[in-house]
């Protein structure tokens, strides 16, 4: 997608609606970083649903049969829009939160380790979750470094899936996230300066 039509979708009302939702909390959860709530977003159901509109609206009829939300707010825009689009919805969970029976590996995951601006984490996912040549959509809330989305990525396609495009609702971008995507196309609704 070209950074000038990028500029366009940003521009739509109602991604100028869901900026103004959004409430930056400083020094959360540690001292310089500045949080960007969706709470605030999530309280107004009008503007919630423009949220999930505009990324129905861009997915509809692109051949994606998968929607992979990262824990946890990913797991908040992830459903409505699988639903919507009639793809699968896959949680690309926090460790030791997906079931694994400890003497017949059934429920097996996968996971990818990975950094974030204040710390490290892992992403897990079951095995079998999803099959080689789907085609996957990932779906944050917010991307700051990228470490995160990059993460999921490599989840995904170490398991054979083709990640079509990464999507989240706020970018920060001095802090260079899409960057780190190596090319992957990168769709949000807001840029965040704060």
């Amino acid at each position: 997608m070209a950074v000038s039509e990028e500029k366009k979708e940003m521009h739509d009302p109602r991604a100028q609606g869901i900026a103004s939702t959004i409430r930056v909390v400083p020094n959360f959860p540690k001292p310089g970083i500045m949080f960007q709530d969706i709470t605030t977003l999530l309280l107004n159901p009008r503007v919630f649903k423009d949220t999930i509109d505009l990324f129905v609206e861009r997915y509809t009829g692109k051949g994606i049969s998968i929607v992979a939300g990262v824990e946890a707010r990913g797991f908040i825009f992830g459903p409505p829009i699988a639903l919507a689009i009639g793809a699968k919805f896959i949680p690309l969970r926090k460790p030791n939160k997906l079931p694994v029976h400890a003497y017949t590996r059934s429920g097996e995951v996968i996971s990818e380790e990975y950094v974030l601006e204040y710390g490290a984490d892992c992403l897990e996912m079951h095995v079998g979750a999803v099959q080689p040549g789907e085609r996957a959509l990932v779906v944050d809330d917010l991307v700051a470094t990228g470490g995160t989305l990059c993460a999921a990525i490599a989840l995904l396609e170490r398991a054979g899936v083709e990640v079509v495009e990464c999507a989240c609702v706020i970018e920060l971008p001095e802090l260079k996230g899409r960057e780190r995507l190596k090319g992957k196309p990168l769709y949000i609704l807001v840029e965040s300066h704060s």
